[in-house]
Formats: C-alpha cells, sequence, structure tokens
C-alpha cells in the first residue's frame, strides 16, 4: 500500500523523467537537423549549445508605445494556451530579437545561401511562398503578440522544398537546405516583420521575434521542416 507522501515523490520523479526525455528528444532532433544541413560535427555541436542557451536571451531593440497593455491573463490560440504576465503600470511594449531563435538560426540562413550558391533562385522562390502562406496565417493576439498554428510553418517549408528540389542540381539532397532557410527566413519575415505594425495594438509588455510566447518559434520551425524533408 503505497501513502500519500510516497506517490508525491513517484509523480515528482515522473515528472522529472518526463521532462529530461523531452529535453533531451529536443537535443536530438537539432543535432539530426544540423547534420542532414551538411554541417560538420564541430560546428553541430557549437550551435547546439548557442542555440540553448540563446533561447533565453533576447537583446531589446526598441519600445514602442502601446495601446491600452492587458493584465495578467491566459490567452488560447489555435488550441494553444499562452500566460501573459502582467504589464504592470507600463504604457510601452518592448521589441526584442531572441539570441537563440532569431539571430543564430538567420545567421545560419545566410551561411547556407552562401554555401549552397548554386540554389539562389530556389532559396527565393521558397522563401517567398512561405513568406506569402505564413503571412496569410498569421493572425494578432491580444496580450500576446503575432502567432501562428505550430506545425503550418514548418509542414508548409518542408512540401515547398520537396516540390522545388526537383529543379535543383543536387535532386531531393538539396531538400533539407532548401526547407530550412524557407522556414526560418519566410517565418521571420511573414509573421514576424511584415506585422511589426500591429504590435503597438497588441497590449503586450514585450515581443520577442524568434522567441517562445509572443512569437512563434522561429528556431524549431527550421528544425522540424528540415526533419520533415529527411524522412
Amino acid at each position: 500500500m503505497f501513502f500519500l507522501p510516497v506517490i508525491f515523490l513517484f509523480l515528482v520523479f515522473y515528472f522529472f523523467l518526463l521532462g529530461g526525455l523531452f529535453f533531451f528528444l529536443k537535443i536530438g532532433l537539432i543535432s539530426l537537423a544540423f547534420q542532414r544541413l551538411g554541417l560538420p560535427p564541430e560546428l553541430v555541436f557549437t550551435l547546439l549549445l548557442l542555440c540553448l542557451l540563446g533561447g533565453g536571451l533576447n537583446i531589446p531593440v526598441k519600445r514602442i508605445r502601446s495601446e491600452g497593455l492587458l493584465p495578467e491573463q491566459v490567452v488560447e490560440f489555435y488550441g494553444w494556451k499562452f500566460r501573459i504576465p502582467s504589464a504592470g503600470a507600463r504604457n510601452t511594449t518592448v521589441l526584442a530579437v531572441n539570441v537563440g531563435g532569431a539571430v543564430i538560426p538567420g545567421l545560419l540562413s545566410l551561411f547556407l545561401i552562401w554555401r549552397w550558391a548554386s540554389l539562389i533562385m530556389l532559396f527565393i522562390v521558397a522563401t517567398l511562398v512561405v513568406t506569402i502562406m505564413i503571412n496569410r496565417v498569421a493572425r494578432p493576439v491580444k496580450g500576446l503578440g503575432i502567432a501562428t498554428p505550430a506545425l503550418f510553418p514548418p509542414l508548409v517549408a518542408a512540401l515547398v522544398a520537396l516540390l522545388l528540389s526537383t529543379f535543383s542540381p543536387a535532386g531531393l539532397q538539396g531538400a533539407p537546405v532548401i526547407a530550412y532557410v524557407s522556414g526560418t527566413l519566410g517565418t521571420l519575415i511573414g509573421a514576424d516583420l511584415l506585422n511589426l505594425k500591429k504590435i503597438a495594438g497588441l497590449g503586450a509588455p514585450v515581443a520577442s521575434i524568434g522567441g517562445a510566447g509572443t512569437f512563434d518559434g522561429v528556431f524549431l520551425t527550421g528544425i522540424i521542416a528540415v526533419v520533415l524533408t529527411s524522412i
């Protein structure tokens, strides 16, 4: 017979184990995606470490006068629930750029474009298509920011990459690279940059480009898109 304290300890252990498994699964997923992009092992480890550390680092860019910040609440969007912290007495929204979710993926995309210069036209077409598609579904959510359905960006990027890779000199081997670049840049442009003017009316205390919460994760979009094209 188990008593309440024992059951409680089992529950704590279970949740720690579940969290650990999810963490290692995420690391494995990121590592696999980077390898599919043809990056050397030592660079994969460095990028993995930088992305994990940079995910919690936001660089403030500017303050935007907001139209009525909202108190602490839970906002639901496409079945996902987000807890929005209270903005207190502030009447401004801080626009920030997430290092692990925007800066590093953006720089990596530019590096891949340079490395695969022969695919430049496919990069442009794929990014343009993904940008338009994501911009059409991106919606402003009061107190949250600009959000898109979680799996829509990587699915679109993967599908576009697979279709365009038939025109690639490298064939399907170029699909993961096209998927990453178009998924990352397409989400940054379509969901984030093209909707910057809407931030003031959202009432969010912080709008982080590429960060989890206010903007959809740009980083995971590229990673999942690569994995989908590698199946």
